[in-house]
């Protein structure tokens, strides 16, 4: 465990899982909302036995990490994070591809992240990356006419007001233990701002505006009994993106952390499978 920190001068909480032996290369986990990256223990390991490093930290504004809960300065805040912490992790200088893997919001930065790179003129934080993996991905959000109507007022009025998410944690997974150990963690909070809300609101509509042109290489998994997020926004976006850019996957009557129910392991082995044809491809490049 080790820290970083954000351009403004917040400490972010860093953490690595090393395999043995010469790594296939790096996974890099960005969490959802709400949660934080020590969470993601039984996943990294099943990483590692299959070969790669991984590393992951808590967002700003969650877990051990500074800022207050569920909170963002500015719009791109996450996004310009996200780009200190690959320049660190290139930094290291370890062997093989490089790939994002997000959950729920985090998977809605990751891929944010990764679109920029295919702007005309991107963002000074954009940074490339090989491949990306999402979990859920927070694409598209449900709210009645009235929620978008107070998030617009709010957003006017009190843009960094923390309110509670609504979300349930029963909503997160079929396996009761998951759901109280979630509910016991100290580092988790239910906290969101109006600012936070409406970056995952409009990062959606430009991550899934810019499907049809998507060139990272990518596997998208996720939830087809999900309530945290709509569904239908991956598969919205995996409709419309190139089928030899984009492998997807939903999982009918799974719930949000598809690496945390019962069915975990076919979820796991169809990430790593997938990992080991993108680390082979790299290879004879």
């Amino acid at each position: 465990m080790h820290r970083g920190y954000t351009d403004d001068g917040l400490p972010l909480h860093l953490r690595d899982w090393a395999c043995n032996g010469t790594p296939q290369g790096t996974v890099l986990i960005v969490h959802g909302l709400g949660e934080h990256v020590g969470r993601y223990h039984a996943l990294a390991a099943d990483l590692n036995q299959a070969g790669w490093h991984v590393t992951g930290y808590d967002q700003r504004g969650h877990g051990a990490s500074g800022g207050p809960r569920g909170s963002i300065p500015r719009a791109d805040s996450l996004l310009v994070d996200l780009a200190r912490i690959i320049d660190g992790v290139r930094e290291q200088g370890r062997p093989g591809p490089l790939a994002l893997l997000g959950h729920s919001m985090g998977g809605l930065v990751a891929s944010r992240f990764v679109a920029e790179g295919q702007a005309g003129e991107p963002a000074a934080w954009s940074r490339p990356v090989d491949a990306l993996l999402l979990s859920s991905p927070a694409l598209q959000l449900e709210m009645s006419g009235g929620q978008k109507l107070l998030l617009a007022l709010a957003g006017k009025l009190a843009p960094a007001l923390a309110v509670g998410n609504g979300l349930r944690p029963e909503w997160i997974s079929r396996d009761p233990g998951v759901v109280r150990a979630y509910e016991k963690d100290p580092l988790v909070h239910d906290r969101v701002t109006p600012r936070l809300v409406r970056f995952m609101l409009d990062g959606g509509d430009a991550v899934r505006a810019q499907a049809a042109h998507w060139r990272t290489p990518t596997l998208l998994l996720w939830a087809g009994a999900d309530r945290c997020v709509a569904p239908a926004g991956s598969a919205a976006f995996a409709a419309a993106a190139p089928r030899d850019r984009v492998s997807s996957q939903s999982y009918p009557g799974l719930y949000h952390e598809i690496f945390n129910e019962p069915e975990r392991d076919q979820v796991v082995a169809r990430l790593t499978g997938w990992l080991l044809t993108h680390a082979r491809q790299e290879t004879h490049r």
